[in-house]
């Protein structure tokens, strides 16, 4: 058996994943294990750091045991949710504390008493000052965790990203690293020098040493030896860059929406940020076999299926999220809604402004309330793409992949609301063949994987029209940041 396969590690907001496929990306096996954060008080969403691992070396070791006999030992590329962060003791590995994910604000207080402002973050990280990031929970563990403390002034703290921490941990401690497009995603990453920035460093009393090594997305990390095999890691990568780089998103102005947990937009600018007022400017990834890095313009929206999932388990507005589809289309009547659970993203960035709705009346049902979250989540998408396209960039189609890909109201909608065309991917693993690409690259192979097959939705608002709905809609925004002010 000479043929070539890849190991996917994907862990993700709800399930830790393991896939084995081969080069030109046929997935020959996976291996799932669910998870789920916890909110233990407002503003707070956290994970069993130890379960994180534990059912992420389970799925792993469940496709390795799928590989035919004769079979070469694969590569591995790993991918994850990118601001979800771990802290552990480097002697013995165990977790300090449970792992604070991306959706966790509980650091608001030490990230509002930094000593710079958005203009200023964002010029060294390409990122805004918002407690989404690493850095102030970090700065808050060391602050309130009596465990995470003593380590530090052990010099035994270590921190890093879930990737990272799984890594360390099937290395048995030997590999302790993490790519640029993580990194970034700590607040604490200078954006065009690759580096960890001195002054946010200090600024928020976090060490150095505490940090992973940051190496390019793909190339060769070190091998590890789990269940009688050797792998070689070649790559690690963020899940939406993952996405994008399995969707074929390779050059300048070509852009694409993963619709998840949150709905991400991230568009192609080549080999330079473009600094757009609002949006985040992200590391798309580097190759160790190219000289330059590639970036992305990055729409995010805190809130796409979490905001229909809190419809279902709230409100038992449906059974399951894919009826959602069919109540957006009985709909007879547009409310509007900003669905913010977690927090107004770009490119706004208000953290404290509250899920609103607006338009109701005696004749509302359920289907209108529906069709307003998602609705809501297609607008936030348009207002980012709209800035981009005023930046000089012409995006002719979006991709679109992620499990709110499937509901073909949401599709029609995000290319109506923003005058392309929307292609959506009949593959459903494109954050792990992504991961799966760059491991490839990495190890010196070339992948061949084949153009994905889509369906396309055409726009059918006129130019006018699509117009007068955005203006209404931030003039909607402005009043329900100002209503939340109100309310303070």
């Amino acid at each position: 058996m000479d043929r070539d396969f890849i190991v996917v590690l994907d862990q993700g907001s709800s399930s830790s994943r393991a896939l084995l496929m081969d080069a030109s990306g046929t997935i020959y096996c996976r291996s799932q294990k669910n998870i789920s954060a916890v909110y233990p008080a407002p503003g707070r969403a956290e994970y069993d750091a130890e379960k994180l691992f534990q059912s992420q070396k389970e799925s792993l070791a469940e496709v390795l045991n799928a590989i035919p006999a004769g079979a070469k030992n694969p590569v591995l590329g790993m991918t994850a949710q990118r601001s979800t962060v771990v802290l552990w003791d480097s002697a013995g590995g165990r977790p300090l504390c449970p792992a604070m994910s991306w959706q966790d604000g509980r650091a608001i207080d030490i990230i509002n008493r930094l000593p710079f402002g958005h203009t200023q973050i964002h010029t060294m990280t390409g990122l805004y000052k918002t407690p989404y990031y690493s850095a102030s929970k970090i700065a808050w563990a060391v602050e309130n965790l009596t465990e995470v403390r003593a380590a530090a002034e052990k010099g035994t703290l270590r921190v890093g990203p879930v990737s990272t921490y799984i890594l360390w941990r099937l290395s048995e401690g030997k590999i302790f690293a993490c790519d640029p497009t993580f990194a970034q995603r700590t607040l604490l990453m200078n954006l065009r020098k690759g580096r960890w920035e001195e002054k946010l460093l200090s600024a928020f009393g976090i060490k150095k040493s505490w940090l992973p090594e940051i190496m390019p997305s793909s190339g060769f990390y070190g091998n590890i030896n789990i269940e009688g095999r050797e792998l070689s890691v070649t790559a690690m990568i963020g899940d939406q860059q993952a996405a994008m780089s399995g969707l074929g998103i390779d050059s300048p102005g070509e852009g694409a929406v993963n619709y998840g947990t949150g709905a991400f937009l991230l568009v192609n600018t080549g080999n330079r940020p473009l600094r757009i007022k609002g949006l985040i400017d992200s590391y798309g990834w580097k190759r160790s076999s190219e000289k330059k890095a590639v970036y992305f313009s990055e729409v995010l929206v805190n809130s796409a299926g979490t905001m229909l999932e809190w419809l279902r388990t709230r409100f038992g507005m449906f059974e399951d999220i894919s009826e959602a589809d069919g109540l957006c289309r009985v709909s007879r009547q547009r409310v509007l809604c900003l669905p913010v659970i977690g927090g107004l993203a770009a490119p706004y960035w208000d953290f404290e402004v509250k899920t609103c709705f607006f338009g109701l009346t005696a004749s509302s049902c359920k289907a209108d309330i529906v069709r307003a979250v998602t609705e809501g989540i297609a607008f936030m998408i348009a207002d980012g793409l709209e800035r981009i396209k005023q930046k000089g960039i012409k995006v002719n189609e979006l991709k679109a992949g992620g499990g709110l890909s499937k509901m073909t109201y949401l599709m029609q909608f995000q290319a109506d609301i923003t005058g392309i065309r929307v292609a959506v991917t009949d593959e459903p693993e494109s954050t792990a063949l992504g991961a799966g690409r760059e491991a490839v690259t990495g190890s010196g192979g070339t992948p061949y994987f084949q153009p994905v097959k889509a369906k396309t939705f055409l726009p059918r608002l006129n130019e006018e029209e699509r117009q007068k709905l955005l203006l209404k809609w931030r003039d909607y925004v402005k009043h329900c940041q100002a209503g939340t002010r109100i309310l303070r």
